[in-house]
């Protein structure tokens, strides 16, 4: 099918040149951008969008999630907890999710990011509650529905509170079960090839929660399948005095010893790093996940982004749920770039470096850059529009683009992932969605009081 997005007031397209345009276009054919210019260009579609007083730009691409946890937003007994209690808390409630729990989150969850710009996003699920290895199955299926490009990572934890680690025995597995669900996962979904709208990445939960020979293993599986690798890192400074008593080794010291220091991995957080520790990802081409609300949620601190930001890939995420507390990713963006100023100054980071790090940043940390991140021909049909008309931009045009994040923009008008509209006039294209929010309530309350 043929779509011709014409008027468009503003088009960023964070290409190699950065190029903007005004009364543009962008003709596309099924899932793949032919064309774009300015003008009223002569061209056939099934379809033309009229795209006057809007500015459109890519998608964001999340870069970690844990989808589940939408279940479990805004808990009392974990409102005021720090990574570690807060994780021994809601352990004990997520074990009662059920595969229908995993289904729904995923749907919800995703709806939400694409409200707020999301075409892409991965997940880290890393909980199999007594053992429901189709607890991804589950939230893949959800994510189809949804229509957002999705690249979740089969997540794993094998060592409980007996073993020294933080979760009840009903939601860690084996070593042998995750080394085999990991292959299924990956030979039952992962499509490598260009446009790809389902990719597998396999992502331990932390250091911490694995042996170090999952660690290891995890690297030969992702060698021999040709997947990428995810974890938690340098998250917190209990988790630094942690890794030191264990280990014997600060938190990017261990993975270097893992093998985990290669361009396939990409770490959530690294909040807690020193200089060494930033060349050695910097050296080894290792990708970022920066989650500024949860960080700032859970008080963990303030990621050296602003030192990091010409040195390695960065992406921005809005994190699980439970410790964000929604799937805003124009917020996240946008505390991306405040909280590098309230540490670095007024220059550490520009509106233009946060959007990048959110749009492109993001595609090349999953290694998808050669198809989605900016607008371009022979991309792939992902941007969001924002109708500059509204209140929340007013007076804010001197920079239609920059009022995306300075102004708030909260919400986008238009989202088109793959070709097709997933959000026209601010709305979501799904009658049911009332209905499945309605069922989501009702899945966490079940949850929340189960104990």
């Amino acid at each position: 099918m043929k779509k011709l997005f014409k008027n468009i007031s503003y088009l960023a397209t964070f290409d190699n040149k950065d190029t903007e345009l005004e009364n543009a276009y962008i003709y596309i054919e099924d899932n793949v951008i032919k064309d774009m210019g300015t003008g009223d260009p002569d061209l056939e579609a099934d379809e033309i969008i009229n795209c006057k007083d809007m500015l459109i730009m890519p998608g964001f691409v999340n870069t970690h999630h844990h989808l589940y946890q939408s279940l479990t937003r805004n808990v009392k007994g974990a409102q005021n907890a720090k990574l570690f209690d807060w994780l021994v808390f809601l352990y004990e409630r997520w074990k009662f999710i059920d595969r229908e729990g995993f289904y729904i989150s995923s749907i919800i969850a995703n709806y939400e990011m694409m409200k707020t710009g999301v075409t892409t996003t991965t997940d880290h699920l890393y909980l199999y509650p007594y053992g429901l290895n189709e607890a991804i199955d589950a939230e893949i299926e959800g994510a189809m529905r949804t229509g957002i490009r999705f690249h979740p990572t089969r997540g794993s934890m094998s060592m409980s509170k007996k073993d020294g680690g933080l979760p009840p025995d009903s939601v860690v597995q084996t070593e042998k079960e995750i080394i085999k669900e990991s292959i299924r996962v990956i030979e039952k979904y992962h499509n490598p090839e260009k446009y790809s709208m389902l990719r597998i990445a396999l992502a331990p939960c932390s250091p911490f929660s694995v042996t170090a020979d999952l660690m290891k293993e995890t690297v030969k599986i992702a060698e021999e399948y040709d997947v990428l690798m995810h974890t938690h890192v340098a998250e917190t400074l209990d988790e630094d005095k942690y890794c030191l008593e264990k280990f014997g080794k600060k938190p990017v010291d261990y993975m270097e010893e893992l093998g985990w220091l290669n361009p396939r991995a990409w770490f959530a957080h690294l909040v807690w790093l020193s200089d060494s520790d930033i060349e050695k990802l910097a050296k080894n081409d290792v990708g970022m996940a920066h989650c500024p609300s949860s960080n700032m949620r859970l008080g963990s601190g303030i990621a050296p982004v602003t030192k990091m930001k010409d040195k390695i890939r960065i992406g921005i995420a809005v994190d699980g749920s439970a410790s964000n507390d929604t799937n805003n990713m124009i917020a996240e963006i946008r505390n991306a770039l405040l909280l590098q100023r309230v540490k670095y100054g007024a220059d550490a980071l520009t509106v233009k470096e946060a959007l990048k790090m959110g749009t492109i940043g993001g595609a090349r940390v999953l290694r998808m850059d050669d198809y989605i991140g900016s607008i371009e021909i022979g991309k792939a049909a992902d941007f969001i529009g924002f109708n500059l008309n509204r209140l929340e931009f007013a007076g804010g045009l001197d920079d239609p683009l920059g009022a995306v994040l300075m102004c708030d923009g909260k919400q986008v008008d238009l989202n088109v992932i793959n070709g097709e509209i997933r959000v026209k006039d601010g709305k979501i294209l799904d009658e049911e969605l009332p209905r499945l929010i309605e069922k989501h309530n009702e899945i966490s309350k079940k949850v929340i009081n189960s104990l």
